[in-house]
């Protein structure tokens, strides 16, 4: 490597390194910054970050160095861009509500915009009811008609629905993975409604990093974090789900907990958070669909538009 890596192939390095970890990096690269002046995206001297690290970091940095590009080359390979919290394009929301701890580099396949866009996430059990699912996919159509993007963890269950009926509404959606790029696939189940020019698939994770439970609560925060409020569906006492949701009250964003006849014992969690500070998510019992009026009223009102006549027809139905 040269003495000026590229921004992204230093902060991949630096997560590779030996008790170096989100929050150390975030740091080291303010220091840096707040040193010499360097403007937001530029190159970084690899001997400037030498002199920050410790001995048994430095020893390790030249082998960090090679392992970093080399990742980078990986996935790069397969169409993904790469984002530093240092870059002028990387989501300002991810570092005004995590601070320290937001990720010091995205991995990004797809329509970049909408990391930026006006957005509602969502999470929920993988194993949710019919209920569960169907109000789910009510909320995410009816976001998607308005331009809303639908964030969530492409995971089974309720990730799955909301990805997929934003999709067959027309509209955007992100996919936040708790593995790394290079693991990433399109779902079978996805085949008659995927569209590459209406996705965007992030991972904060090193690009082979398998799928794991930490890498999983981890994810949930960011997505969090991209939102400008979240819905819950089915969450359990225990468990991610519970914890996205505390982690959203605790950042001060909007927590909407769906509420319905016949709510499984296992969704015990939405009573909790509700309980905590969470609004009720309700049914419209004219419509007879999810009342997302209060959502759209938390929002920038700014972000949703009002469907087109035809549009507004379907929704109604």
């Amino acid at each position: 490597m040269s003495a000026e890596s590229s921004l992204a192939t230093s902060v991949l390095a630096l997560l590779r390194l030996p008790g170096v970890g989100p929050v150390r990096t975030n740091r080291l690269l303010a220091r840096l910054d707040g040193e010499d002046g360097r403007p937001l995206g530029t190159p970084v001297g690899d001997a400037a970050i030498e002199s920050l690290l410790d001995e048994s970091q430095r020893r390790a940095w030249p082998a960090a160095l090679d392992g970093a590009h080399q990742a980078l080359t990986r996935a790069r390979a397969t169409g993904a861009e790469t984002l530093t919290i240092r870059d002028a394009g990387y989501p300002a929301q991810l570092s005004a509500l995590l601070g320290d701890g937001a990720p010091p580099m995205l991995f990004v396949r797809g329509r970049t915009d909408c990391l930026t866009s006006c957005g509602v996430g969502f999470c929920g059990s993988r194993h949710a009811s019919d209920k569960g699912l169907a109000t789910a996919t009510d909320c995410a159509d009816q976001l998607a008609r308005r331009g809303v993007n639908v964030i969530s963890g492409y995971a089974a269950g309720v990730d799955s629905a909301v990805h997929k009926a934003a999709l067959a509404a027309g509209g955007t959606t992100t996919m936040v993975l708790a593995e790394g790029i290079l693991g990433f696939r399109p779902k079978s189940t996805f085949a008659a409604e995927w569209d590459a020019e209406r996705i965007v698939v992030v991972s904060e994770f090193a690009p082979d990093a398998p799928w794991s439970v930490a890498n999983a609560m981890q994810r949930n925060k960011t997505i969090c974090a991209l939102s400008r409020a979240m819905v819950l569906i089915e969450a359990g006492l225990t468990g991610g789900s519970m914890a996205a949701g505390k982690k959203c009250l605790a950042m001060g964003l909007p927590l909407f907990a769906a509420v319905y006849e016949g709510m499984p014992a296992s969704a015990a969690g939405n009573a909790e958070l509700i309980r905590l500070g969470a609004q009720r998510l309700m049914r419209n019992r004219t419509l007879k669909r999810a009342n997302i009026a209060p959502l759209l009223a938390a929002i920038d009102p700014a972000c949703a538009t009002t469907p087109a006549p035809e549009t507004a027809l379907a929704v109604a139905r």
